[in-house]
């Protein structure tokens, strides 16, 4: 049976079907994926609105989905021709060699059959509209080329790929049916047969043996049935075509085969359970709380919540306190940077606070001090000191300043603020400023007091 001869009993699966381009040119309908399955093919340049040129990389993948498996006879592609045969051996066809044809029951060509593999055209010698004869079965036809950094391509590959198509006829039947115009049911429903003859070729995914007569075996399905089924709660339910489960999953997975695991939070058959919401996730199969509770919960199934006082310990059953500077559930709360340390339970400031705030919660900053009243100085007393002994001096200058802070903590306990920050601080500049009327005083000298 000639090439030919074959064109009469096989028609263009691919007319109008769905198809995907790898790194298509963004918003530009005129190069569409979809321009290589129309049916157009009679201008073939950049400029035609027939072709479905893609972006220049180092890798080119082009598909049609047949929509179901066919009986796939052979495969015609016709190459962008831009301006003529002449421009297509000058300026194209370095970027099309080395390609790869490949038919498969998934989107991924590795899972599928090698059809054809250009390891021999040269820029010059590359037909402009490429044929190869592929019968094998298939839902998917691939094109793939690729140009890998570190890998030396021979002489006249281009460094970088796309994928140029026109056209792209893929000629065969239906699964299942033969002859011409593919109108004829294989004799053995079970079977892809010979397009010509009708002769069982190959079978059909979830059947084996003998024409084809047998399902797959029990826990495997598909093609040749070399596939194990699911998590299924019952194997012999496993639907020897697909997979599928037909009744529940086991514990822990769920999905059509069962064969996906629980997401986080859900466990039991088809994952149907939630777990409980002390328990931080839980076991898949079971609902335990294998991988810990909640902040201030305890027990193998987090059901008993932390002692009060235990409230804000880590996750490891209440045993660990919050380091310093947190606190919380779980500890993750950070103390108040005005805080000394802060209550590990709730956050309180118990331990004081930072040294300019005040406030149960030391939410409250510090005002500058008001001006206290000057003290009275003894002028008469200060000037008789003078030619008094230095140490009476240093007696005289510390109990002003006694005398000068309780004036001050007077006038600010009058003015209504009660705030020991202030008063610390009164204290200390008091202090610090009457000890240096001691510090400078020499024998025989004393400082002029203030007035």
């Amino acid at each position: 049976m000639t090439l030919h001869s074959v064109f009469i009993f096989t028609v263009n699966v691919a007319f109008n079907k769905p198809s995907y381009i790898q790194y298509s040119y963004p918003d530009d309908d005129d190069w569409d994926a979809s321009n290589a399955v129309d049916g157009r093919k009679s201008n073939l340049s950049y400029d035609g609105g027939q072709c479905a040129p893609a972006v220049r990389t180092q890798t080119a993948t082009w598909w049609v989905n047949l929509t179901t498996i066919h009986s796939i006879h052979h495969i015609t592609i016709y190459f962008l021709m831009t301006y003529g045969e002449l421009d297509f051996y000058t300026g194209l066809s370095n970027y099309l060699i080395g390609f790869s044809v490949y038919v498969s029951n998934t989107t991924d060509r590795l899972q599928g059959t090698l059809c054809y593999k250009d390891d021999n055209f040269t820029p010059l010698t590359i037909p402009s509209v490429f044929t190869t004869t592929c019968p094998v079965h298939g839902q998917y036809v691939i094109y793939y080329n690729e140009r890998l950094p570190g890998v030396i391509y021979p002489r006249g590959y281009s460094a970088a790929v796309f994928s140029g198509h026109c056209e792209v006829e893929v000629y065969g039947c239906p699964g299942g049916f033969y002859g011409l115009n593919c109108s004829n049911a294989c004799p053995d429903t079970n079977c892809y047969c010979d397009l010509v003859t009708g002769t069982c070729q190959g079978c059909k995914p979830g059947y084996q043996g003998y024409l084809c007569k047998s399902a797959c075996g029990r826990g495997y399905y598909g093609v040749e049935c070399q596939q194990e089924c699911g998590h299924c709660h019952d194997l012999t339910k496993c639907f020897h075509t697909n997979g599928s489960c037909l009744t529940r999953c086991e514990a822990g997975y769920h999905g059509e085969a069962c064969k996906a695991s629980c997401q986080y939070g859900f466990f039991g058959p088809d994952c149907l359970h939630e777990c409980n919401d002390t328990c931080d996730g839980c076991n898949r199969f079971n609902g335990s709380c294998d991988s810990g509770c909640n902040p201030g919960w305890q027990g193998y199934e987090c059901q008993d919540a932390c002692d009060t006082d235990s409230f804000g310990y880590h996750m490891d059953l209440c045993k660990t306190p919050c380091p310093s500077g947190f606190f919380g559930p779980d500890c993750v709360d950070i103390c108040k940077d005005a805080c000394d340390g802060c209550n590990r339970f709730n956050g309180s400031c118990d331990s004081g606070c930072n040294t300019g705030w005040h406030g149960y919660e030391c939410q409250i900053e510090c005002s500058p001090p008001p001006t206290p009243p000057p003290a009275r100085w003894d002028k008469d007393r200060s000037a008789e000191l003078v030619r008094l002994n230095p140490l009476d001096c240093f007696v005289y200058c510390a109990q002003s300043a006694l005398n000068e802070f309780l004036t001050g903590t007077r006038f600010l306990t009058t003015q209504g603020e009660t705030q020991d920050c202030l008063l610390r601080e009164h204290l200390t500049e008091t202090i610090a400023t009457r000890a240096r009327c001691a510090s400078s005083i020499t024998p025989g000298f004393h400082r002029t007091p203030e007035p």
